[in-house]
């Protein structure tokens, strides 16, 4: 029995099939199968063109969604049942994920609800709302009155896998009623979280949930649109003695009516005979003790109750000149805004480039980090007379080191400092709105090395790019003077992802230079502060952001690996810095002293100096950490959907900088033994620094500093030390 069924029904509508067959046959599962329920002559046509590694089964033109899915699902074998709906789409390695999270649920679970992306005719692969909702969840599978939320995730059931049979016990809710064609796809994805003993979440976008052009459809009968209040009740019926998801059903209810009853365009009579039916449900389906929400949405409850239908029109049309005239008011004001700044900084930019000031940033204004940090640093004690000014935002701005010279973005000092700095660094990109002057400098540190690709290269990667404006990209990249390298991998591939006439400063990364500098004490110091035992063995573990997930949920269970690893073991968790500010996954075990939130710790590189080893993915910090010689273990077990989503530039299975665990269990026995520091581990370390910490040797920012703030020529400059030279800091099992 095949693990998962993927059911691709209806018909071919705008011709999105051909798209969505190519992309399952493009990428066969081992242990899962592919069931074409094709509706109509076209859908016929076309599945038929990979009959051969697809199941397909004909169905007359103008079978009904319902009904199709049921006949895809009677002839489906897996265990599982993933349900795609012909116009739509499945972004890359999805279906891959899914088959590998429903492989590791037992039966006991009866839906996987899962993130997505939605796509029009003019946008494509835009991520949903549902991310956090799906991140709160957590990984461990539930029962719906514990996280009644879920019913809030958009109901689709391409958005949710149903164990096959759970399906088959309710198909009479969930599929073709016998008088029609079904509770309609909302409802049926709603009732299958209603009917769940248990729900397991995955926050992996596993649908491209296309949206048609609303002009290209046919219009809704009547008793289409009433139909919309029918089904709720029904499922508030299915809800009966829950109390809290009946509540939030009825919200989901009146929420849809008055959004349905204000965008749906319906004729004036039905209109209104669809707001006196939802004005009878929303009285009759009150939870008791429920209350209106304050403010306006209330007042539009009150009137819905009322079944006030002329006086809610007439509150809506109040409403709309309300908010017309509230947002003229706006972009006036922010106009005016606009052009004052535009006027000072056009003004700025016509006094003297400032051959003593330098603006720096990093990491989109979070602060003093990275490369940039390093480089002002080394500016402070070799040209002192140049005077550094840092871009941060407010709620960055209290955590700067005291007397650091700053501005806020927007500010009008912001604008002037920009307009007149003979020297601009960051580790980013400035804003668009930033003009080039001949006579300033611009200094791209970037901040890392790459094995996902960039730039130019993400275009064939929509879940990576994301709506990115590649000429808005290129406009920035022909600003830079100089872009910072740490090795010849990293020239080459921001030569081809950023092509312009910028120089590359082969000159290794300034961040790193630490690792070359720093001494025993220093190491001391930092393990005390992050509170390591003397004697203990602290593990890093820095895993980097997917983008096709929505959240960040740790793929190890810390708690298991920390016990298996014994009490003489430290875990240092750090999250990508992308999840700042949200609810961290690790507050119930940062309190056990093993394990260790160090997500908000900077600066990171005293995160690695203190670490004895590093656990890792596919993070860029495991091209720095290799600088100081220690262990490196990468935990690869979602590889192939990485690779596929991302695009890399290597492959990382066959030139890791260690041993490779494809699983937590391979993770641990590796961690428990010797593994993670024998000679095999070892040889494959030399081989990766050989590669990749080609320039990095501790004396990176000065060469920097040297050459773009005091013009010194290259030949002139500290030569790169050959690797066999370099001494890294001391390891912490040196400091006894």
């Amino acid at each position: 029995m095949p693990e998962l069924s993927v059911v691709v029904h209806g018909p071919n509508t705008q011709g999105h099939l051909a798209e969505l067959l190519d992309s399952l046959a493009a990428r066969p599962l081992p242990g899962a199968e592919v069931v074409v329920a094709a509706v109509g002559d076209w859908a016929q046509e076309t599945a038929g063109h990979h009959a051969s590694n697809m199941m397909v089964l004909p169905l007359p033109d103008g079978t009904g969604d319902a009904a199709a899915r049921a006949a895809g699902a009677a002839r489906a074998t897996g265990r599982w049942l993933h349900f795609v709906h012909a116009k739509d789409g499945l972004p890359a390695g999805a279906s891959h994920t899914l088959a590998e999270r429903a492989a590791e649920l037992p039966d006991t679970v009866d839906v996987i609800l899962l993130d997505h992306v939605r796509s029009t005719w003019r946008t494509s692969g835009l991520p949903s709302r549902d991310g956090p909702l799906l991140a709160r969840a957590g990984r461990d599978p539930l029962a719906l009155d514990d996280c009644p939320h879920l019913l809030c995730v958009t109901p689709l059931l391409g958005n949710r896998a149903v164990r096959a049979g759970f399906w088959r016990a309710h198909e009479r809710l969930l599929g073709p009623a016998d008088d029609g064609d079904g509770p309609g796809e909302p409802f049926a994805a709603l009732a299958a979280l209603l009917l769940a003993d248990r729900i397991a979440c995955l926050p992996h976008a596993a649908l491209d949930d296309r949206r048609l052009r609303p002009e290209s459809l046919p219009p809704l009968a009547p008793e289409e649109h009433y139909a919309l209040i029918d089904r709720y009740e029904a499922l508030l019926d299915l809800a009966e003695g829950r109390r809290t998801a009946q509540g939030t059903l009825y919200e989901l209810m009146v929420r849809d009516c008055l959004r349905t009853f204000a965008r749906a365009g319906m004729p004036d009579a039905v209109a209104r005979e669809f707001f006196r039916r939802a004005s009878r449900a929303a009285v009759r389906r009150k939870p008791e003790g429920h209350r209106r929400p304050p403010g306006l949405e209330g007042v539009r409850r009150g009137l819905l109750e009322e079944g006030a239908c002329t006086k809610y029109r007439a509150f809506q049309a109040a409403n709309r000149t309300r908010r017309a005239a509230k947002s003229a008011l706006r972009t006036r004001r922010q106009q005016v805004g606009d052009l004052i700044r535009d006027h000072q900084y056009r003004r700025a930019l016509g006094r003297p480039v400032d051959p003593g000031l330098a603006v720096f940033a990093a990491y989109w204004n979070r602060g003093v980090a990275c490369n940039p940090a390093a480089i002002a640093a080394k500016l402070a004690e070799l040209a002192p007379h140049v005077h550094p000014v840092w871009v941060v935002t407010a709620r960055n701005a209290a955590l700067l080191p005291p007397g650091t010279d700053h501005v806020m973005p927007g500010t009008r000092r912001y604008w002037e400092v920009l307009a007149r700095a003979a020297y601009l660094v960051n580790n980013v990109n400035f804003p668009n709105a930033v003009v080039k002057r001949p006579d300033a400098i611009h200094v791209q540190t970037h901040h890392g090395t790459p094995l996902k690709r960039m730039g130019l290269d993400q275009m064939p990667y929509p879940a990576a790019a994301k709506g990115l404006d590649f000429q808005a990209l290129l406009e920035r990249v022909d600003k830079w003077d100089y872009s910072v390298s740490a090795n010849s991998h990293t020239t080459r591939m921001w030569q081809r992802a950023y092509p312009s006439r910028y120089v590359s400063l082969d000159h290794g990364y300034p961040r790193n230079d630490v690792y070359y500098t720093a001494g025993a004490d220093d190491i001391r110091a930092i393990r005390a502060r992050l509170g390591i035992p003397p004697g203990h063995r602290a593990v890093l573990y820095a895993p980097t952001h997917r983008d096709y997930e929505a959240g960040w949920s740790p793929r190890l269970d810390l708690a298991a690996l920390a016990d298996r690893l014994g009490g003489t073991t430290v875990l240092l968790v750090r999250g990508h810095y992308f999840y700042e500010g949200a609810a961290s996954p690790l507050t119930g075990l940062r309190r056990t002293g093993r394990i260790v939130d160090v997500s908000s710790y900077e600066p990171v590189e005293d995160l690695c100096l203190a670490a004895d080893a590093l656990v890792t993915d596919y993070s860029s910090i495991m091209f720095d950490y290799a600088n100081l010689d220690r262990p490196v273990v990468v935990h690869a077990d979602d590889w192939e959907t990485y690779r596929t989503t991302r695009g890399v530039y290597f492959d990382l299975m066959t030139d890791a900088p260690g041993p490779v665990a494809r699983t937590q269990e391979e993770l641990t026995e590796i961690l428990a033994t010797e593994a993670w520091r024998d000679e095999c581990a070892a040889k494959a370390r030399a081989a990766f620094r050989r590669r990749f910490c080609e320039y990095d040797d501790g004396r990176a920012a000065e060469r920097v500093v040297r050459r773009v703030f005091l013009g010194e020529p290259e030949e002139a400059l500290p030569p790169v030390l050959p690797l066999e030279r370099r001494t890294p800091a001391p390891r912490p099992e040196e400091l006894a």
